[in-house]
């Protein structure tokens, strides 16, 4: 399998949900016209970011089930195009709602949804009043464009977690994220999936919000780094843009991870801690 383009989509959210979908489709477009064959989002990418503010009344009116409108549109679009597409978006099961990343193959199909695993409480991110923890585990996605898995925001900072979407064969993992500016230490957050990508074997998408709302200025910055920990693309902060990355399955199969370290694991002696 020859490298695959993908594309990051970093984009602002206005309190229009429709105005962010409608925006949202076009740069799909854009994406596919450029050559790629995947496309993903930031975390909430298309409507104003609820857990700025603490939880009041029912926040299942802000959700929406994955047979929904937004779902919907971009199945449309992906089966037009011929492109994947992992979205983010606050999804409503039931009783339940949930941060939620849906992946769409290349002919439309919704093969399945990544639901976000922990969940964090603190200033301007008070999501535990949002969501409910994530009941997917970490899925590995057979798409046209590859195994894909996802990291949704926080998910990102669990070795064990990253590390299972390796040993189920992700070649590439999308993190949407609704990072802020000043939310780390310069570099620590990119440092941090660096390092996973290393120690994984696969390639990493981060793709982050932007934009100043309420409480938050998200920092952009999107980025993607190779199964060597290098970073191969990043996007800039406070910037609207497209940014593309090239992904071979062939760099992560042979990578470090893949020859030696998953390799030589001795789970028998430590799993019982994880």
């Amino acid at each position: 399998m020859s490298a695959t383009r993908i594309a990051l989509i970093q984009q602002r959210a206005t309190r229009d949900k429709q105005q962010n979908i409608a925006r949202g489709l076009a740069n799909l477009e854009a994406a596919a016209r450029n050559g790629a064959a995947l496309a993903c989002y930031a975390e909430l990418g298309f409507e104003w970011f609820h857990p700025q503010h603490p939880a009041t009344g029912d926040v299942r009116t802000l959700a929406e089930p994955l047979d929904g409108p937004l779902v919907h549109a971009f199945r449309a679009k992906a089966r037009e195009l011929g492109i994947v597409v992992v979205l983010n978006l606050f999804e409503r099961d039931g009783e339940k709602t949930y941060d939620s990343s849906p992946v769409i193959d290349a002919d439309g199909t919704l093969l399945g949804v990544t639901r976000m695993v922990h969940i964090t409480e603190y200033a301007c991110f008070h999501e535990q009043g949002y969501y409910t923890p994530g009941d997917t585990g970490a899925p590995v996605f057979r798409t046209r464009a590859g195994n894909v898995g996802v990291a949704i925001c926080y998910d990102r900072h669990f070795p064990e977690y990253m590390r299972a979407l390796a040993l189920a064969g992700a070649a590439l993992v999308v993190v949407p994220q609704a990072g802020a500016i000043g939310e780390w230490p310069e570099g620590l957050y990119e440092a941090e999936m660096r390092v996973a990508a290393f120690q994984n074997g696969y390639f990493v998408a981060l793709c982050n919000r932007v934009g100043r709302e309420d409480c938050l200025e998200f920092a952009g910055e999107s980025f993607a780094c190779a199964p060597d920990g290098s970073v191969i693309a990043r996007a800039g902060q406070g910037t609207e843009e497209i940014l593309y990355a090239e992904v071979d399955p062939a760099l992560a199969a042979n990578s470090h991870a893949r020859q030696l370290f998953l390799k030589h694991r001795r789970p028998e002696l430590y799993a019982q801690w994880l």
